[in-house]
């Protein structure tokens, strides 16, 4: 509500107007002074709801979401499916313990989740297949499918060197000197395939800044300067970047798309203006996740441009005549391409999370949206877990969720038309914020495919975020680019259950394949092209 008069009112004047409220007795002009009273107070009420709610997205923007989960938001949540949740500590007393008594959540792993270890094999000292059974003098020895287990886990520096003391032998009458033959395999460079790899995968990956490696490998006695490293990820990069642009061309003829933003720095375009639009100094890092032919490819864009804008230059390498894809992103019209068809979806969780940061001062009625969401998560998880095909999926939706979101609708309708809430309130705000983009926000009940919320892109920002906080920024443009094309390959590699190491690796082993047919060695298909060069 907008702010109420400024009127001066002494306190001895305040107290004889209470005293004439109680004696029914009122003056002309006190009417006007209650009237402000009741206006200030409502106005006062207001500012308080909304100072708490932009508190409550200022703790979670400097220190992440504590939870956004119902279960911890909701005094007494209900069950996805609408049932009461009942009493679960009478149900299993220890909830950490399973129903065997086993305690769960320990962290142990056991050998089979150890893939890339080294596996040694180690035969018996005495006996072998078809001796004589020392225990029982009479049956004969074979060999179990399942062998006994011993796993030893040990520490060593992440870029390990070898030196090779090659022999020299002289001649003690014409002094020639003949010196011995590396090793087979020892190959012609100092940095191998693999450390390239690991630098890019612990830069890139893990988000380990250059300088940090080189300090924990001074300390392990195996050097490497932080330039060194740049040398090394740079020479990489040149040699594979043909994998990177035709992951871009692949992911262009997606069928879905996830696109979002998030802050960088590139300290050469600090002091440094745009020439075609010097009042943008803004420097953005977009992730843009795309579905193409089963397989999921995640690229990383840095530079001035924002998320619809990339995301339109990756739209400019569409075959022409396909069908406008899905566009999953949040309600900013920045994240939106211009001059592109596609069909926008708004994210779920955006809208509900502004009913997250309303909940102190108005708990009831965001329970009552946050539990209708709920129910359309349980029912999209169902489709999940039954492996529904899209047009399948939509069918449950519209069969299930519909009804709720329709219900739902309505009664945020009615919240604002018989005024229960203030426009203005955070609570408002949620409301109106929903109703304006209940289109977007609801084309899983219209569209097959078409998701609930960016959450895939969201966790896919977290890579260069990662990076923002342990590098805080790039030097140069170059660099930018160095780190967006290992961040797209690394980060579809785990899109796509790839060991990234290895990956890195093929590519750098197989380059000159690699130029003449990028399209071969995608994380996906490179082992099939890979195992065709060995036979």
């Amino acid at each position: 509500m907008n702010r109420p008069p400024h009127i001066e009112v002494k306190p001895e004047e305040l107290r004889a107007l209470i005293e004439r409220v109680k004696a029914g007795a009122l003056l002309p002009g006190d009417e006007a002074i209650i009237q402000a009273m009741a206006e200030t107070i409502l106005y006062l009420n207001e500012a308080v709801e909304d100072k708490r709610a932009s508190i409550a997205r200022l703790v979670r923007m400097l220190f992440g979401a504590s939870t956004e989960k119902a279960k911890n938001l909701l005094p007494d949540p209900p069950s996805p499916s609408g049932e009461e949740s009942g009493n679960e500590s009478e149900k299993n007393p220890n909830p950490a313990s399973s129903p065997s008594g086993e305690k769960k959540g320990h962290g142990r792993n056991g050998a089979s989740a150890y893939v890339g270890a080294e596996k040694l094999r180690v035969n018996h000292e005495e006996l072998k297949v078809k001796d004589l059974c020392p225990g029982c003098a009479k049956g004969k020895l074979y060999e179990t499918t399942a062998p006994g287990v011993l796993l030893r886990v040990v520490g060593a520096a992440p870029i390990q060197a070898k030196v090779y003391e090659l022999q020299k032998l002289r001649c003690n009458l014409c002094g020639e000197v003949f010196t011995a033959k590396p090793p087979e395999g020892v190959g012609e460079h100092k940095y191998d395939h693999s450390a390239g790899a690991m630098v890019a995968l612990l830069k890139y990956g893990a988000g380990l800044p250059f300088n940090r490696l080189e300090n924990l490998q001074g300390d392990l006695g195996i050097p490497l300067p932080a330039s060194t490293q740049w040398e090394i990820v740079e020479k990489v990069a040149d040699h594979i970047y043909p994998a990177y642009e035709e992951m871009v061309r692949q992911a262009a003829q997606g069928e879905l798309f996830f696109n979002d933003d998030t802050t960088m720095k590139i300290l050469s375009l600090i002091n440094s203006q745009p020439e075609e639009d010097p009042s943008r100094k803004g420097v953005f890092t977009s992730a843009i996740l795309a579905n193409h032919d089963g397989h999921r490819i995640s690229l990383f864009f840095t530079g001035r441009k924002h998320a619809g804008e990339n995301m339109a230059e990756l739209l400019q390498k569409r075959a022409s005549g396909r069908d406008p894809p899905i566009q999953m992103c949040d309600a900013l019209s920045r994240n939106v391409p211009q001059g592109f068809r596609i069909v926008l979806a708004n994210c779920l969780v955006h809208a509900r999370r502004n009913f997250i940061d309303a909940m102190a001062g108005f708990p009831e009625k965001c329970q009552h949206v946050l539990e209708a969401l709920g129910k359309v998560y349980h029912h999209d998880a169902t489709c999940k877990a039954q492996g529904m095909a899209s047009a399948e999926r939509l069918r449950y939706h519209q069969a299930n969720s519909a009804p709720l979101m329709k219900e739902l609708k309505g009664w945020l309708q009615e919240q604002l038309e018989k005024k229960q809430v203030e426009p203005n309130s955070p609570m408002g705000k949620a409301i109106a914020y929903m109703l304006k983009h209940w289109e977007p926000l609801t084309q899983f009940l219209r569209v097959p495919g078409a998701p609930l919320d960016n959450n895939l892109c969201e966790q896919a920002l977290k890579k260069a975020i990662l990076h923002r906080k342990n590098a805080n920024f790039f030097k140069t443009e170059h660099g930018a680019y160095v780190g967006d094309l290992f961040m797209s390959l690394i980060h579809t590699c785990k899109l796509n259950g790839v060991n990234p190491f290895h990956y890195l690796s093929v590519l750098q082993k197989h380059k000159s394949r690699l130029f003449k047919k990028p399209h071969n060695y995608m994380p996906w298909n490179y082992h099939l092209a890979t195992h065709s060069e060995e036979v």
